[in-house]
This record gives C-alpha cells, sequence and structure tokens, in this order.
C-alpha cells in the first residue's frame, strides 16, 4: 500500500485552506519533506516544509519546479479556481479558457511533467483534487474543468499503474474555506477532507467521495438525467 512515512510531498495552492493541511498533515504521517507550492509562497515554521515558486498555468513555472523538487514521491493537484460566473452563457470567453488552464491543463501537464520522476519511485501517488462539482453542473466553467479533471485522472490512473504509481482522485461537496465562502448549507472542514484523502490513498483506494452529497451524486449518474435534475422541465419555456 502506499505511505506517506519517509514521502516527499509536492502540495500545489499550498497556501489555502486545504492545501495547508495536507502539508502539515502529511509531516503528522511521516513525510520527510513537503515541497509547499504557490505563486507567491509564504514562509513556513518548520524546516522539513520547502517554499516554491509554482504557476500550474505556466510551462515554464512547471519545469523549474520539476527541476527544483527532483526527489518528489507525492504530488498533490490541489490548486484549484472559481470564475466570475457559475454560467457558461455569460462569462467571457477569457475566463473560461483561465478557468481551464487552472483546473485541467495545470495538473495535467503537471502530472505528465513529474511522471518520470514518480515512475523512478516504486509506490508514488499522484493525488487530484476534483470535487462534486465533477459530476452535478452547478458551476459553469467551474464544473466543466472538474469534469475534464476527472476523466484526465482516470486516463492517468491507467497510465501510470504499470509504472507503480497509485492515482487517487478526490470529490467532495463544500469544504469550509475562502473559496466556498459564499456558499450556504454544510461544509466539510479542510482537516476533515485531508484525513479522509490521506487515509484513502494508504488504503489503497482509487476515489475519495468525501460526503454523503457527493455519494448520492455520483449515484445519481447512472439514472435519467432529469433525476439528477429535477427542475429542468419546469424551467423550460
Amino acid at each position: 500500500m502506499p505511505s506517506l512515512d519517509g514521502a516527499v510531498v509536492l502540495v500545489t495552492g499550498a497556501n489555502g485552506g486545504i492545501g495547508t493541511h495536507f502539508v502539515h498533515d502529511a509531516l503528522a504521517r511521516g513525510a520527510v519533506k513537503v515541497y509547499a507550492t504557490a505563486r507567491s509562497p509564504r514562509a513556513w515554521d518548520d524546516d522539513r516544509i520547502v517554499p516554491l515558486t509554482l504557476d500550474v498555468t505556466d510551462r515554464t513555472s512547471i519545469d523549474a519546479a520539476v527541476a527544483a523538487a527532483a526527489d518528489v514521491t507525492v504530488l498533490v493537484n490541489n490548486a484549484g479556481a472559481t470564475p466570475p460566473s457559475a454560467s457558461l452563457l455569460d462569462v467571457t470567453e477569457a475566463d473560461i479558457r483561465a478557468n481551464m488552464e487552472t483546473n485541467f491543463f495545470g495538473p495535467v501537464f503537471l502530472a505528465r511533467a513529474f511522471a518520470p520522476i514518480l515512475a523512478a519511485n516504486k509506490g508514488s501517488v499522484l493525488i487530484d483534487v476534483h470535487s462534486v462539482a465533477s459530476w452535478y453542473a452547478f458551476g459553469g466553467a467551474y464544473s466543466a474543468s472538474k469534469a475534464a479533471l476527472w476523466s484526465a485522472t482516470n486516463s492517468l490512473r491507467i497510465e501510470f499503474a504499470p509504472m507503480g504509481v497509485h492515482v487517487t482522485g478526490v470529490h467532495m461537496g463544500y469544504v469550509d474555506t475562502d473559496m466556498a465562502a459564499h456558499a450556504d448549507g454544510p461544509k466539510m472542514l479542510p482537516t476533515q477532507l485531508v484525513t479522509t484523502v490521506y487515509d484513502a490513498v494508504e488504503a489503497g483506494e482509487y476515489e475519495v467521495l468525501a460526503d454523503d452529497l457527493t455519494k448520492g451524486v455520483k449515484a445519481a449518474l447512472s439514472g435519467p438525467v432529469e433525476a439528477l435534475y429535477p427542475d429542468l422541465h419546469s424551467m423550460e419555456a
């Protein structure tokens, strides 16, 4: 089974609420080093944490991160962004493209760039953070980008398996972070999510359904589309 004990971890979006817990919980589970990456990395009060500049939308920045972190055994694709609007019809073309760059192309190209490093270390892990929005289209461009990443994660899982690299995809509803500050309803604590994710990784699981909402939405995918979107008929003119 994969293990965080003795691992060298790289976390994207490490400055955020979820990212910070990915950093600290990895160390609590025995990781010997964590690269805490962000566009503007902050200082950390721990010699085991290495701040690293990384813009996941910039190829030069990705290449520099690979060169600086050539000992990585666990890659956590956590960085994400939301567009200004949940409407695919109202949001600008530039915003749609920018959201895809951060939420889809960035994680995919980062996985590709680190593939030789991960493959060189048997038992390495790739963690991709998706969302319930991967399966439930309430977020416009955000949902589309997460659905695309989910599909890519499935493909990467198949390609990485013969190399001995374990791939885990993460799906959840709202988490109590700044990104979800606008949302009503129940929210997971970041520490709950990260604990669930790392527990799943160390149990050899391929997919994390972190809450009841996510489990219900995934189960509904096997039914007719109007069952998932019951108001659809009433909304039609």
